[in-house]
């Protein structure tokens, strides 16, 4: 699933593309991916300026001149994807859910082939409460080690399920929590309060570290995840411990190993990652 990221490398391609257009048209080809019926949502966004395009937490927020916005999840498999002219042939997204025709002959499309994400229209009002439910962005000069200590402090959850627990922490899933978490030597079940104040330091930098070196590979393509322009994300290549059972680990050889609980897969270096 696009994480922080993913929705950051999107919106950074988006955004000089699309700032500055009118919408002239929305087409929708899958009505389930709305969350109003399809006649609503046209109307309101047709005849629209983008003003901007931003994030908040994993989702992608297009800014438009009311005021209002729309707002972007790209569940398991969106890609919201920018072209100068409508694409054809092989080019043409074969999953197209919405597609956004712009007034300088661009489009953008959502395309999702299992249609888990989702694409609303909200005021600015609704904007703002949906933003207030979620944590704090982990990137932002304001979030700070001691926040990070009073929150977790607070809470007997595994270290892995609080940092995916969007109303703690924003933006954060599975790929990059089993990755900060192995950079602070963290063991994914250890409980949010158990993990004391030198490894909390350490778990504030590895967050911040590991999202902004995303960031600059372009995101993490396991199998969906394309850019605004269609291209895979680079990090992959750099994962130390998500995806990779059985394989050394890059700091001391020891296989990685994966453990299920809460319903999902964790991976560490019991080495590195020693338990508590």
């Amino acid at each position: 699933m696009p994480e922080l990221p993913e929705a950051e490398t999107i919106v950074r391609g988006l955004r000089p593309k699309v700032t500055g257009e009118t919408i002239i048209r929305a087409e929708v080809l899958r009505p389930d991916i709305l969350r109003e019926p399809k006649r609503k949502f046209t109307p309101k966004v047709r005849g629209l300026r983008i003003c901007g395009v931003t994030r908040r937490a994993k989702n992608i927020v297009i800014e438009l001149a009311d005021k209002s916005v729309i707002w972007v999840n790209l569940g398991m498999t969106g890609r919201l994807l920018h072209f100068p002219s409508p694409p054809t042939g092989s080019d043409r997204p074969t999953h197209a859910t919405v597609r956004f025709r712009l007034e300088g002959g661009g489009i953008v499309i959502f395309d999702d082939v299992r249609r888990f994400g989702t694409v609303e229209h909200l005021e600015a009002g609704l904007r703002s409460q949906r933003s207030e439910a979620m944590g704090p962005e982990p990137l932002t000069d304001t979030w700070l080690p001691e926040h990070l200590l009073e929150s977790l402090s607070r809470s007997s959850a595994p270290a892995r399920s609080w940092l995916l627990d969007q109303r703690r922490i924003a933006g954060i899933g599975n790929i990059y929590a089993a990755e900060a978490l192995f950079l602070a030597g963290i063991d994914p079940r250890t409980p949010a309060r158990d993990i004391d104040q030198a490894r909390v330091r350490a778990l504030h930098r590895s967050i911040r570290d590991v999202l902004k070196e995303a960031i600059d590979a372009g995101g993490t393509t396991i199998r969906d995840y394309r850019n605004a322009e269609g291209e895979m994300g680079q990090y992959g290549r750099q994962l130390y411990v998500y995806g990779r059972e059985g394989s050394p680990c890059h700091r001391c050889d020891s296989p990685i190993t994966r453990v299920v609980f809460s319903n999902r897969s964790a991976f560490l270096c019991p080495v590195c990652q020693p338990s508590l």
